[in-house]
C-alpha cells in the first residue's frame, strides 16, 4: 500500500471512529423526543404540501435529530462524568465517558455550538428566540452555576426544553405560536417523563449529592405526581381531539406510574426502558393522525 493510500485510510478510519462516538454520545434512542417533536410541530402548523419542500425544514430536521443530542447529551456527559461512576446505566444502557474523551466531547460540543449560532444568523427574531430558549435549558439542565438538574420542580421544568423544537417548528412553518393548551400539554408531558424516568436513579442521586424532585419528595411522592402529570395530559389529548378514540391510548402512560405504585411485581428499573418504545409508536401514530387530517384539509 502507497504512503498516501495508507493515510488516507488512516484518516477514513479516523473519522469513522469519531462518528461511532458522537452516535454514542448522542443517544440514539431519544433522538425522537428532539426530531419527533419538530416533525410533529411543523406538521401541525403547515398550510401544504409544498411547506414540506422547504430546504429550512430538511436543515433543522437534521439539526434536532443529531447535532441537538450532540449538545443536549454532551453537555450532560461532560458535567455529570463524577456522578455517572454511581449511576449502573452508565456503561451498559449509556455510553459511560472515558477521562481520555473528554477533550473530543469539549470539541464536539465547541462545534455544535458554532453550528447553531451560524443558524441563528439566517433565522428571524422569534425564531431566534425560541432556538436560544432552547440552547440555553439544554446547556443548564446540567451545567453549573445554574445547573437546573439539581434543583427540585426545576429539574423536570427545565425538561421543556424537548418541547422547544416543537415550537420552533411550528413557528417556522406558521410564523405563529401554537395553542396555550397545547405548549401546557407538552409542559405535562416533559415533566411526567422526567420525574418517572428520575425515580430508578433516586438512590444514585442520593449517594451523589444530586437532590431531584423524587430525591427531595420521596419515590412514591414522585410517582403519584408523575401519574397526576400524565393524567392531565391525557385528558387534554382526549379534548383537543374532539375524543377521537385513537386518543385515548395516551392513558397508556399514566399507567406507567399508576402500575408501579399499586402492583408490587412491577419493577420500574424494568419498565422504564420501554418508554422510548412508546413515546415512538403513539409518536408516530399521531403523525399518521396529523397527516390524514392535513390532507384532507390541503386537498
Amino acid at each position: 500500500m502507497k504512503a498516501h493510500d495508507l493515510r488516507g485510510s488512516v484518516q477514513m478510519n479516523g473519522l469513522l471512529e469519531y462518528m461511532r462516538f458522537l452516535f454514542r454520545i448522542s443517544r440514539p434512542r431519544f433522538w425522537i423526543y428532539t426530531g419527533g417533536t419538530y416533525v410533529i410541530g411543523y406538521t401541525l402548523a403547515a398550510s401544504g404540501f409544498s411547506d414540506f419542500l422547504s430546504p429550512a425544514y430538511y436543515l433543522y430536521l437534521l439539526y434536532f435529530f443529531f447535532p441537538a443530542n450532540i449538545f443536549i447529551y454532551g453537555v450532560n456527559d461532560w458535567w455529570d462524568e463524577e456522578t455517572d461512576i454511581l449511576n449502573p446505566k452508565k456503561g451498559s444502557r449509556e455510553h459511560m465517558l472515558a477521562h481520555d474523551e473528554r477533550k473530543r466531547l469539549k470539541g464536539s460540543i465547541i462545534l455544535v455550538t458554532v453550528i447553531s449560532l451560524l443558524l441563528m444568523l439566517s433565522q428571524t427574531l422569534t425564531e431566534a428566540l425560541i432556538f436560544l430558549g432552547f440552547l440555553f435549558l439544554s446547556y443548564f439542565y446540567s451545567a453549573h452555576p445554574l445547573r437546573f438538574k439539581e434543583k427540585p420542580f426545576l429539574d423536570f421544568s427545565s425538561n421543556y426544553l424537548y418541547i422547544m423544537p416543537g415550537i420552533f417548528a411550528y413557528n417556522l412553518a406558521s410564523g405563529t405560536l401554537p395553542d396555550p393548551l397545547i405548549l401546557f400539554a407538552g409542559y405535562c408531558h416533559v415533566a411526567a417523563m422526567h420525574i418517572f424516568s428520575a425515580v430508578p436513579d433516586t438512590e444514585y442521586d442520593r449517594m451523589a449529592g444530586i437532590n431531584t424532585t423524587p430525591v427531595f419528595i420521596g419515590r412514591r411522592p414522585a410517582l403519584v405526581l408523575s401519574a397526576f402529570f400524565w393524567l392531565l395530559l391525557s385528558i387534554i389529548t382526549v379534548y383537543l381531539t374532539g375524543f377521537h378514540p385513537l386518543s385515548f391510548l395516551v392513558f397508556i402512560y399514566p399507567a406507567f406510574p399508576l402500575s408501579v405504585l399499586l402492583i408490587r411485581e412491577i419493577r420500574i428499573e424494568k419498565i422504564y426502558w420501554y418508554l422510548p418504545y412508546v413515546n415512538t409508536a403513539l409518536g408516530g401514530l399521531l403523525f399518521i393522525a396529523l397527516i390524514n387530517y392535513r390532507v384532507f384539509h390541503w386537498i
